[in-house]
């Protein structure tokens, strides 16, 4: 089956078609964590992302997380939670962790795709790597210096009309 590398980009994690994936030959997902499956200051969680995650593996998509994130105690919690390995801090787009992801999942890079919210870190890596790729629109979340400057070049903001879900200790409440 020839599969061809794709890159597209959309709002959520949810509204990504797992049998568009699948029919791409697509057999494994590294997705970022940080502001693609919730905000880094932990405020909001995309909608319906964790139970597009448990749906992707129960179709039997292997998942990996790949997160710059330097707080290591809350990666493995989002790790444990999701019972998905993790790698963090990964210093995306370096190769080294994109290359111990694709060999943890036993896959060549044109079968997996990288999900995640900064076009210079996540998408840039797939790039590199060979795979596809999917960005989805940042989580609402306090900006770093370098996003103030170059935030419209790099992230997609999210839209003020989607639905985005707040995150208190471990219940999910839906807010608009």
């Amino acid at each position: 089956m020839h599969r061809r590398k794709f890159n597209h980009k959309t709002t959520v994690i949810a509204a990504i078609n797992l049998h568009f994936l699948k029919n791409a030959g697509i057999k494994g997902i590294i997705i970022d964590l940080d502001n693609t499956i919730v905000s880094e200051d932990d405020c909001y969680i995309s909608p319906n992302g964790e139970n597009w995650i448990k749906q992707a593996k129960l179709e039997g998509l292997k998942c990996f997380i790949l997160s710059n994130g330097k707080r290591r105690y809350r990666v493995e919690y989002w790790s444990e939670r999701m019972d998905i390995p993790a790698i963090s801090p990964a210093r995306k787009p370096l190769l080294f962790s994109f290359y111990k992801a694709l060999r943890y999942m036993e896959l060549k890079p044109q079968e997996i795709v990288v999900i995640g919210d900064s076009l210079h870190t996540d998408i840039v890596g797939a790039w590199l790597w060979g795979c596809s790729s999917i960005q989805v629109a940042s989580l609402p979340h306090p900006p770093k210096w370098w996003e103030k400057l170059f935030r419209q070049w790099v992230q997609i903001p999210y839209p003020q009309d989607c639905e985005l879900w707040q995150l208190e200790g471990n219940s999910l409440e839906n807010s608009c």
